[in-house]
């Protein structure tokens, strides 16, 4: 399944999210990817903005809501992507998400959507491999390349 190209004259709708990383033992990287609910496609957690937190707070929000990860999230966001959100009506709109870089300490085994996502963990080079936004590719790949403990 490959993306249309994405018709960026529109107004894109804010949304928020993160990559969520940890380092494996031996020292590399890995990424944690969900699936979305309705197209079972990889995603990575991400949501509207909440009114009363800041666009890093309501990214790490969705990132404990969607796939039970909690730990410490930068401030800045490392970028952005854009994709076509299918709404419960059938339309699309266009988002744009600013991405958060989130070291994950803990992985909960109780959270809000568990069991309607999977979750799993890759290197940054498969999950770039795996989501069909190329934009979000490239973050996940630029990311693999940074050190998660850096501040954001």
């Amino acid at each position: 399944m490959t993306a249309g190209p994405i018709d960026s004259s529109r107004e894109a709708r804010p949304q928020v999210g993160v990559l969520p990383m940890r380092r494996t033992p031996e020292g590399g990287t890995e990424v944690l990817l969900v699936t979305s609910r309705e197209t079972r496609r990889w995603v990575i957690p991400k949501g509207w903005p909440m009114k009363g937190r800041k666009p890093f707070e309501a990214a790490a929000q969705e990132a404990y809501e969607e796939a039970g990860v909690v730990g410490r999230v930068g401030k800045q966001p490392i970028g952005f992507y854009l994709y076509e959100k299918r709404l419960k009506n059938r339309d699309a709109v266009l988002c744009q998400v600013k991405v958060f870089p989130l070291e994950v300490r803990k992985q909960l085994k109780k959270f809000p959507e568990r069991g309607q996502r999977d979750a799993r963990w890759f290197t940054p080079s498969e999950a770039a491999d795996m989501v069909i936004e190329a934009g979000l590719a490239g973050l996940i790949r630029a990311a693999g390349n940074r050190d998660p403990k850096r501040k954001g």
